[in-house]
């Protein structure tokens, strides 16, 4: 089942997707364009990965990391599909990442790689735009890279995780202005879901809605004020979002 949170006539809601339009709880059928889109869950603590896809760590001219390179994110980050992210104004390579989110159903601790998948609830799409500007010496990414106000859009859906048969199997896309500019498969993760799982579990309590943003494959292109910015994941929808300036 396709889940979203949005805003209609005044008050948010939880919606499931029914048909091409939406549902909401109280039976009520809307289109997707007369709603505003928010991020589909509320994430607690949010784990961002580095470099977990080795085409990736190549492309930027890193070696590879043996043990899973993790930062936290905000909530100021966030937002939801169809929404505007700002571009400072004087950055020159600000940057999408196309991401499968895994998000935490119930609490976790030393969870065995083996029942990791137990403690999902489902999955979405997060693009963490970084703005490699701000890249300093060895340390990436650091915290202007990674947490600016309005920089990851989430959603649109949450996707429960008995409807993904294969995580480790989907089609990553990223489009640019229509354009396909990004291409990869979780396949190549380094660090597979149920290793982040116990890595993360083993010395912390994983929490109900917390999210693991887990890297991005290559491909990645600095992006302009106007473009429009499609990330797209195998069976679980696609997350369009818009660059504006940020005067």
């Amino acid at each position: 089942m396709k889940r979203a949170r949005i805003a209609y006539a005044g008050a948010i809601h939880h919606a499931v997707e029914e048909n091409g339009c939406m549902k909401l709880e109280d039976g009520r059928i809307v289109a997707e364009h007369e709603v505003v889109w928010l991020p589909p869950v509320q994430p607690r603590t949010v784990f961002a990965l580095g470099l977990n896809y080795a085409d990736h760590a190549k492309e930027l001219s890193f070696q590879a990391p043996t043990e899973p390179l993790v930062f936290l994110k905000g909530p100021n980050t966030f937002v939801g599909h169809r929404a505007q992210t700002r571009r400072p104004k004087d950055v020159v390579n600000m940057h999408y990442e196309c991401e499968l989110a895994v998000v935490i159903g119930r609490p976790a601790r030393r969870v065995k790689r083996e029942e990791a998948y137990d403690y999902i609830a489902g999955y979405t799409i997060a693009n963490d735009y970084a703005i490699r500007d701000y890249l300093e010496n060895y340390y990436r990414p650091n915290l202007r890279v990674k947490s600016r106000d309005t920089c990851t859009p989430i959603g649109p859906w949450l996707v429960d995780a008995k409807d993904i048969a294969d995580p480790m199997n989907l089609t990553l896309k990223t489009y640019v202005n229509g354009k396909l500019t990004q291409q990869g498969t979780t396949r190549d993760m380094i660090f597979d879901i149920p290793a982040l799982i116990e890595y993360l579990s083993s010395f912390m309590t994983l929490n109900k809605d917390d999210v693991i943003l887990t890297g991005t494959p290559e491909g990645l292109a600095d992006t302009a004020v106007g473009d429009e910015v499609v990330a797209e994941i195998e069976g679980i929808g696609r997350l369009m979002n818009t660059i504006i300036a940020d005067e």
